[in-house]
């Protein structure tokens, strides 16, 4: 069957009684806790990735959705709420990558399950599982849901509705609080926003005790049932009865960890391999005794058989043995070859530190021998400048000297040319008395 409108998703009580968690033998209280612990995971998440709320119900939606058509003991909840906010992201536009999702959702788990600390290595095997589960289990919300993603929150509804009955502003908050906290529930799935909108607003407003209108009801203008108000409020103060929900195992694929388990798995695995081994010695050393007692009873000659069944013992004991260091050998072949790819690892690691080193080294020894020829050329300009200074210093000295020359060459020129211009009018005007 082809759906031509968009917000179809809406399943009645009877369906949500019958849903596949129940059909996979889990129960109505089991299955609401798993629920709310996804939500609050979905929550955690978008709260610590920096993403605005529309994100998280966005990706709370489609969590509910999700597990209408499938089962909690098929997917891991855990691996379902990191797909569902990877996704919700991608389609409010808010793109986060899949590291971020992995790396917040593995801090996650170690708080919550008071867990060691420890850094997800991006490159080992682990983080690479942990990232084809995420894209496969986003490819399942898809194709479950049709591709037909499109969700619409009672938030934007609750605005326009507090502003035509005109209620104090402080009922805003509360309203808008109680419907984050419904996303928690499986009203998102049962009622339209519409209806969820108006049953925030009545509890909310019952909460801070204001009148709204009742002759005409307020909720008829707005498209709404006064049965579907009651059981949102119903369904609201079921949710704040419960206690803070818990991780329940259920999946029936095994526990989902965002937490690398190999390290304590080592741990715990030596001590165990020692006492399997010491068992064996005592059933090996028992059955030689019950030969050695009958061969005792049987023959008189008793020396002969003894000596018999004490090289069946040794051959035993060797064959056993062997065994062992062949068992011994084989449980170190894996060990060895995890060992050669951590220090492989390292290596590269110390490899890459290694080249980092030298790339520093080489591009400040180039600063240095930069910073050295500016230095040298410094100094040579500096010594061109005063060598430079030097020569116009002597040239204005040597100038100095042949304007003092000139200027006494010509004061004796001037001096004999009065010299001159005196005597010769002397000897005129003793020229004219004479004639005279």
């Amino acid at each position: 069957m082809i759906y031509t409108a968009i917000d179809t998703f809406y399943l009645t009580d009877e369906q949500l009684k019958n849903s596949p968690s129940r059909k996979d033998g889990i129960d109505e209280a089991t299955e609401t806790t798993l629920r709310i612990y996804g939500c609050d995971l979905i929550q955690e998440s978008g709260i610590l990735l920096r993403l605005p709320q529309a994100v998280m119900a966005t990706g709370q939606v489609l969590f509910h959705r999700f597990y209408c058509k499938k089962s909690f003991a098929r997917f891991n909840v855990k691996k379902v709420a990191a797909s569902c906010v990877w996704l919700a992201s991608k389609l409010e536009e808010s793109t986060r990558k899949a590291r971020q999702v992995i790396i917040v959702f593995h801090r996650m788990e170690c708080r919550r399950e008071n867990l060691a600390m420890e850094q997800l290595d991006l490159y080992s095997k682990k983080y690479v599982d942990l990232k084809t589960e995420l894209s496969r289990t986003e490819r399942h919300i898809l194709k479950e849901m049709g591709f037909i993603c499109h969700v619409e929150h009672p938030h934007k509804f609750i605005s326009s509705y507090l502003a035509t009955l005109e209620t104090p502003p402080e009922l805003r908050q509360e309203a808008w609080n109680l419907a984050n906290d419904s996303l928690r529930t499986t009203l998102c799935v049962r009622f339209k926003s519409e209806v969820v909108a108006c049953g925030v607003v009545y509890a909310a407003a019952r909460r801070f005790q204001v009148p709204l209108p009742e002759n005409p009801p307020w909720w008829k203008a707005f498209d709404a049932d006064k049965s579907g108000i009651d059981e949102v409020c119903r369904v609201l103060a079921h949710l704040y009865s419960l206690p803070k929900a818990q991780y329940i195992p259920v999946c029936k694929d095994g526990d989902f960890t965002f937490y690398n388990k190999s390290s304590e798995s080592k741990s715990q695995s030596t001590p165990k391999d020692v006492p399997r081994s010491s068992p064996a010695t005592d059933n090996d050393t028992s059955v030689p005794k019950g030969a050695h007692g009958e061969a005792n009873n049987e023959s008189t000659g008793g020396k002969g058989a003894i000596v018999k069944l004490k090289d069946s013992k040794k051959s035993d004991d060797e064959s056993k043995s062997m065994a062992t260091e062949g068992e011994a050998r084989e449980e170190s072949v894996p060990k060895s070859k995890s060992d050669r790819k951590m220090e492989a690892s390292n290596e590269t690691r110390r490899e890459r530190d290694r080249d980092r080193d030298r790339e520093r080294d080489r591009d400040r020894k180039s600063r240095d021998r930069d910073r050295g020829r500016d230095s040298d050329r410094e100094r040579e300009r500096e010594e061109a400048e005063r060598d430079r200074l030097k020569d116009r210093s002597h040239r204005s000295r040597e100038r100095a000297k042949d304007s003092g020359h000139s200027d006494k060459s010509k004061h004796h020129s001037s001096s004999r040319d009065r010299d001159y211009h005196g005597s010769s009018h002397s000897s005129r005007e003793k020229d004219r008395h004479r004639y005279h």
